[in-house]
C-alpha cells in the first residue's frame, strides 16, 4: 500500500500514523483471510505427510501378497540347488525354480573344434579367408588388413563370425590356431587364402566340435553347450565331466528368511504410520501446542483403522500373534523373530497364506484412505477449494484497501493543507495584532 511520508508536515500533526492506525484496522479481514489460507496450507502439508506414511505401509502390506496365480507359500520361498557330485556339475537357480531331486548322468561333455594352420601354408595373394559353418549359415568372409599372421588373426577375431584366433610360436616358426564356439553345429571349415579343410588339406582339426549329451531324470537330452538352461525350469546346469555313476541335482526351498524380511518392513511401515498419527493429533497441555491434525476426523479414522486391523482374525480364528507379532502399549508392533521361526519351521504353508491374508487385508483398508481417490486426496482436493476461493477473495479485499487508503490519503491531505493555511493565517494575524500594539 502506498506511503506519503510528507503527510502531516503542513499541520505538524500525525497523520501519517493516523492514515497506519486506520489502515490496521481496515486491514483485520486481510490478515484474517491470511491466517485461514495459512492454516488450510499447514492442514493439506500435514495430510500430505499422513497419506506419505500410509502409503509406505500399504507398499509394505503389497509385499505380503503373492502375485496372479502364485501360491502363499511360493512368494517367500528361496530356491538353491546342489549337485551331489560337484565334480560332474554345479547348478545355480533363478526365476520359476522348484523344489525337488532330480538324477543326472552325463555321457559327453560339449566342446568346440579347434583348426591349426602353420603360416607357411598361407597365400596372402590368394582370396580372402572364408569361415564356413555345420549349420549351414551364411560363410563369414575376412580380409586382414596387411599381409602377415597379426593382421589375419586381428581381423578374425573382429569379426562377428564367433570363431577366435591366436598366435602359437612354436618348433620353429608361427601357427594359427583357430577356435569355434561349443556344438557340433559351429563346427566349421575354412578356405580361401590358399587354405583348404578337406581331407588332405592344410588345416588340420585338433579338435573336432561336438555336443553335450547326458540323460537327466531318465530322459536323454542334447545340447549344444555345458551350460544347460531350460532342461529344468528355472536351473541352470554347468556340466563338467562324464560320469561314471548316476549324481543327484537338489533343488530346496527355504521360507523363513524371505517371511522375517517382508514382515520386518511391515512391521516397521506401521509403527512409522503410528508415530506419525501421535505427532499429527499431539497435544501439550504445557505449551497449549497442538499438532497440526489435533481433533482432524481423519486422523482419528486412520489411527482407528489401523487398531482394528491389527485385532482382526482370518476366517480360520487367526491373528498377528501366529506371525510372532504383538501389539504394544504405546500402540506399535513387535515381532518376536524366535517365534516366528518356530511357527514357520512347524507350518510354513499357514504362516505364508496368513501372511498374505494380512497383506490383503491392509492394502485394501489403508488404500480407501489413502489411495487414489480415497478420503485424503478428497478433503485435500476440498481444502485446496477452500485455498484458492479465498486467495481470490483476499485479493479483492487487498484492492480495496488501496482504494480505502488513498481516499484517506486524500481526506487527510486537503486536512493538511487546510491546518496549515490556517496556521499561516493565525501567525499573521498575530503579527498585526502585534504591529498595531506598538
Amino acid at each position: 500500500m502506498a506511503s506519503v511520508s510528507s503527510l502531516g508536515a503542513g499541520s505538524g500533526m500525525d497523520l501519517e500514523g493516523l492514515v497506519k492506525g486506520l489502515m490496521k484496522v481496515e486491514s483485520l479481514p486481510l490478515d484474517t483471510l491470511k491466517a485461514k489460507v495459512t492454516s488450510f496450507n499447514t492442514k493439506i502439508s500435514a495430510l500430505g505427510t499422513l497419506s506419505s506414511k500410509l502409503s509406505s505401509l500399504q507398499t509394505a502390506a503389497k509385499a505380503l501378497k503373492p502375485n496372479l496365480l502364485q501360491a502363499p507359500l511360493e512368494k517367500f520361498a528361496t530356491y538353491s540347488a546342489s549337485v551331489g557330485n560337484g565334480d560332474v556339475a554345479s547348478a545355480t537357480v533363478g526365476a520359476g525354480a522348484k523344489s525337488g531331486s532330480y538324477s543326472l548322468e552325463v555321457t559327453q561333455l560339449a566342446q568346440a573344434q579347434k583348426s591349426r594352420v602353420d603360416s607357411a601354408d598361407i597365400d596372402y595373394s590368394d582370396s580372402p579367408l572364408t569361415l564356413s559353418f555345420n549349420d549351414g549359415r551364411t560363410p563369414v568372409t575376412i580380409t586382414p588388413g596387411s599381409n602377415s599372421l597379426t593382421s589375419l588373426a586381428n581381423a578374425i577375431n573382429q569379426s562377428d563370425s564367433g570363431v577366435k584366433a591366436t598366435i602359437v610360436t612354436a618348433n620353429g616358426g608361427q601357427h594359427l590356431v583357430l577356435t569355434g564356439e561349443e556344438g557340433d553345429d559351429n563346427g566349421f571349415s575354412v578356405s580361401g587364402l590358399g587354405l583348404d579343410s578337406n581331407s588332405g588339406g592344410n588345416v588340420t582339426t585338433t579338435q573336432g566340435a561336438r555336443n553335450a549329451e547326458f540323460t537327466f531324470d531318465g530322459v536323454p537330452v542334447t545340447n549344444a553347450s555345458n551350460t544347460v538352461t531350460g532342461v529344468l525350469e528355472g536351473v541352470t546346469l554347468n556340466l563338467k565331466a562324464v560320469t561314471t555313476a548316476p549324481t543327484t541335482v537338489t533343488v530346496t526351498a527355504e521360507h523363513g528368511e524371505k517371511l522375517q524380511s517382508s514382515l520386518e518392513a511391515f512391521v516397521k511401515s506401521f509403527n512409522d504410520a503410528v508415530g506419525s498419527i501421535k505427532s499429527l493429533g499431539s497435544y501439550d497441555a504445557e505449551t497449549k501446542k497442538t499438532g497440526d491434525l489435533n481433533g482432524n476426523r481423519l486422523l482419528r479414522e486412520a489411527q482407528s483403522t489401523l487398531r482394528n486391523l491389527v485385532f482382526e482374525e482370518s476366517p480360520d480364528g487367526q491373528t498377528l500373534s501366529k506371525l510372532g507379532i504383538s501389539y504394544q502399549k504405546d500402540g506399535t508392533l513387535k515381532l518376536d523373530s524366535d517365534k516366528l521361526a518356530s511357527a514357520v519351521a512347524n507350518d510354513p504353508e499357514a504362516v505364508a497364506k496368513f501372511a498374505s491374508h494380512v497383506g490383503t487385508r491392509f492394502n485394501t483398508e489403508v488404500d480407501k484412505i489413502a489411495g487414489l481417490g480415497g478420503r485424503i486426496q478428497a478433503s485435500t482436493d476440498s481444502i485446496k477449494t477452500n485455498v484458492r476461493n479465498l486467495e481470490k477473495q483476499q485479493e479483492a479485499l487487498e484492492a480495496r484497501l488501496v482504494k480505502i487508503e488513498a481516499r484517506y490519503r486524500s481526506q487527510f491531505g486537503a486536512l493538511d493543507s487546510l491546518v496549515a493555511n490556517m496556521n499561516s493565517t493565525s501567525s499573521y494575524l498575530a503579527s498585526q495584532l502585534s504591529s498595531l500594539s506598538k
